[in-house]
Order: C-alpha cells, then structure tokens, then sequence
C-alpha cells in the first residue's frame, strides 16, 4: 500500500453509503488514502465502512447542513488517523424525482437544488480552508450526462447538473492560487439504484458502449482524476459510454 498513489492522502466523500459513492470510497481505500464517508443513510454508510476497515470512518451527513460539513471535516483533520487535513473532496450526494414539469411540485424542486446544488456548494466551502492549509488539493464534483444531453421529466435534475459545471469552473478559478483543483465528474446510464430497474438493453442498448457502466467504472476515473490529472482543472471527465457522442436509432 506505501506504492499507491494516494497513500498519505485523506478523502472526504458524500452520499458514500452505497452505488457510485461506495464505490469512490472503495477505490480510494485501495489506493492508499484515508476516507470519511459522509451519508444521511446511517445504516448503509456504517456498513460501508466497516467492509473498508481501519481506512474509512462513517459520519451522518445531510449536505444541506453546513454544521454537517464541519463536524465531517473535523473528523477527516485529525492527525491521529490520517493527514491532519481534508486532500481530497468528492462532492457525490445527490437525489433524483422523475417528474413531468406540469406535474413538479415546488417541493421536489427545491429538494433537489438543496442536495444537489446547495450540497456540493456546502462541501467545496467547507474544505477550502484545510485544503489551502495542506498547500493543496482535489475537488470532484458529481455531474452528469444531462448537463450536455439533457432527459425529458428531470428538469429539476437536469438544472442542477448544469448548474454544478458552472460552480466547478468558478471555483476552479477562485482556488487554482492555492493549488487547489476542482473538476466535474459526469456519469451516464450507471448500474445503480437511480436507475430504477430500467431495462439495459432499452435505455443503454443503442450507446457506442452498449451497456450500463458499473460504479468502479467511474470510480476509477475519480482516481485518475485526483491522482493523475494533475495539469487539468475546470474540465469535464465524462464517463457514459459514449452518449454525448449522440444517440443511434435503428
């Protein structure tokens, strides 16, 4: 483990209690780094992190709450158990209502603004401080396909995704002095919960790649993107098995 890449790095991820999130948790246990795993599913997130071991520490977080973020972060600066500061952030909590517009209630709405937009919002602000601390770090925000291809009765959904690239280039523009980089993750049709026991040949089955991905799949370019991409910042990482390319029908 003192070869990967990670080692000696602390992560904070949200939404890490199951899918895409457990996932980056996962992939950044394996590759050195120390995680806390930040969820409002307490059951899921501390199932999580017992799988992962001494690595990873679960914490309840509703990244509505600033108070959340802060006890998150506290968590992840202690010096006892990993870098004494927050290296890596990977904004992943989000929700999904499919809804038609004329049937969207301003509830579901707001909500969805409040965890995915207001959410990473709360995350990139809280650990700015222990990042410029460190000298640096790494700030992925989870986007989506429909920022560039967007999909009939998620437009509360769709907004947020697009919101979410504006807000990552900003801050990549904000924190770049302090060699903090922040970039946006965008996923397609992934093999998840969101996705609602959708058939995989009716939803993906005319992509170039035509398949579901698989949740490592975009954990692995979260590891390459904190790891690797050292010279990018405010770029789009997509991983969506080609749908951006545009959609064939037969």
């Amino acid at each position: 483990m003192s070869n990967s890449p990670l080692t000696g790095r602390t992560a904070l991820v949200s939404g890490a209690g199951r899918g895409i999130g457990a996932a980056h948790a996962a992939a950044l246990v394996q590759n050195g780094a120390k995680v806390v795993l930040g969820d409002v599913d307490a059951k899921a997130g501390e199932a999580t992190a017992l799988e992962l071991g001494a690595a990873a520490r679960f914490i309840r977080l509703d990244v509505t709450n600033p108070d959340d973020w802060s006890a998150a972060v506290t968590m992840a600066e202690d010096p006892k158990w990993g870098s004494g500061h927050v290296d890596i952030l990977v904004n992943n909590a989000g929700v999904s209502i499919p809804r038609l517009l004329e049937d969207m209630t301003v509830e579901e709405w707001q909500k969805t603004l409040d965890v995915n937009l207001t959410g990473h919002f709360n995350g990139i602000s809280a650990v700015i401080s222990s990042m410029k601390q460190a000298g640096g770090g790494a700030i992925v925000n989870t986007s989506s396909m429909t920022a560039t291809v967007p999909v009939t009765k998620l437009a509360h959904y769709v907004a947020t995704k697009m919101a979410i690239d504006g807000l990552t280039k900003v801050a990549a523009l904000e924190l770049g002095r302090y060699g903090i980089r922040v970039n946006s993750l965008h996923p397609g049709y992934i093999d998840t919960a969101m996705m609602g026991g959708a058939r995989e040949d009716a939803v993906a089955g005319n992509l170039p790649i035509p398949r579901f991905g698989r949740p490592e799949e975009v954990a692995d370019m979260m590891i390459y993107i904190v790891s690797r991409a050292v010279y990018s910042t405010g770029s789009q990482f997509a991983v969506d098995g080609g749908v951006v390319s545009g959609i064939e029908h037969g």
